[in-house]
């Protein structure tokens, strides 16, 4: 006969329990970051037309780019960057059957991280400059 208790029954595993691997959460904070540089990429494309526009729309382009809203949406397009970036080179190494031990990807996660905010702090200081 059918189960009455079917709706009774917690998730399995049970999401409140179950903690993602930091090598998981890196490879989703991957796609999220490639999503996340179109708001970049869209900033960017904005102030180009823009400039190739001028008048009116340069000014708005130019304003926005330069707010503060602005420099963290391109700031945070820069973190995007590097991390997709750092993150593909590892998927290359990943590809070849190389660093796929547990605690070599686990390293790997914690490089990844550590190095897109040094990358991008150091693409601020040159900025700044």
């Amino acid at each position: 006969m059918a189960d009455v208790n079917r709706g009774n029954r917690p998730l399995s595993p049970h999401l409140q329990v179950y903690r993602l691997p930091l090598p998981a959460i890196t490879s989703i904070v991957n796609r999220a970051a490639g999503h996340a540089m179109v708001a970049g990429l869209l900033l960017l494309s904005f102030w180009l037309v823009g400039a190739a526009a001028g008048g009116g729309l340069w000014d708005c382009a130019d304003w926005l780019t330069r707010s503060w809203f602005g420099f963290l949406v391109l700031l945070g397009s820069a973190w995007a960057l590097w991390y997709h970036f750092l993150a593909g080179i590892r998927h290359f190494f990943y590809d070849a059957g190389e660093g796929l031990e547990i605690e070599t990807a686990r390293k790997s996660s914690i490089a990844i991280v550590a190095g897109s905010v040094v990358l991008t702090l150091l693409s601020l200081i040159i900025y700044l400059l």
